[in-house]
């Protein structure tokens, strides 16, 4: 097991402990309102954050060069596109199919590629979610709603300090009509964690 970057850990740095004192002597001086921080944070968290990670997927759906080279060197194909890291972490795509799903976590702390995906998500740093992932990650799926059929293999992948996972969902089906910026719109943070599949459109989208 690598050791856990500190930056990340559940518990908060020296920075994000002065950042959250900060926020509270301003909030109490009447400067800025909680609220309003709630919604930026929750902006980079669901919004900007995870389109970055949506224009990788799009881009390994349409362009198979690019498709391949995440496969061999996640790190470099992610760079170029302008998402990089400063905890210069070491990339990895991991690509569900027809017989195989993939599921992220984290069981030490909440390592996670922020380039990609924003902010975590607070339940990907809880403890069950940390343990029981691991141990069962079937039953942690359907409590997200995501029922995995029996024939189906699904690999668990513990994001390091050095390594982080970006799950590559399978393509909806019915979107070959779609473009990369249009396809981009499909992918969901949650689906690039591996705790949520993509619903195939209808014949007519």
């Amino acid at each position: 097991m690598h050791s856990h970057d500190d930056d990340d850990h559940s518990h908060l740095t020296d920075i994000e402990a002065r950042v959250r004192a900060l926020e509270s002597l301003l909030s109490e001086k009447g400067y800025i309102d909680s609220a309003s921080v709630d919604k930026i944070v929750q902006t980079y968290e669901t919004n900007i954050g995870p389109q970055n990670g949506a224009h990788v997927v799009a881009k390994a759906w349409t362009n198979p060069e690019f498709n391949t080279w995440l496969k061999n060197d996640a790190t470099a194909a992610i760079h170029s596109l302008g998402y990089t890291s400063r905890q210069g972490e070491h990339m990895v795509a991991v690509f569900n199919s027809a017989d195989t799903h993939h599921l992220v976590v984290c069981t030490l702390c909440s390592c996670y590629p922020w380039s990609v995906l924003g902010l975590p998500p607070t339940w990907y740093k809880s403890p069950p979610f940390r343990s029981r992932a691991v141990i069962e990650p079937r039953a942690v799926l359907a409590d997200f709603g995501v029922e995995i059929s029996e024939s189906i293999t699904i690999e668990v992948h513990d994001s390091t300090a050095e390594i982080r996972y970006l799950v590559i969902p399978e393509r909806p089906e019915n979107t070959n009509n779609l473009g990369e910026t249009e396809l981009a719109k499909l992918v969901t943070r949650d689906s690039m964690i591996g705790t949520a599949v993509l619903d195939k459109l209808s014949a007519t989208s």
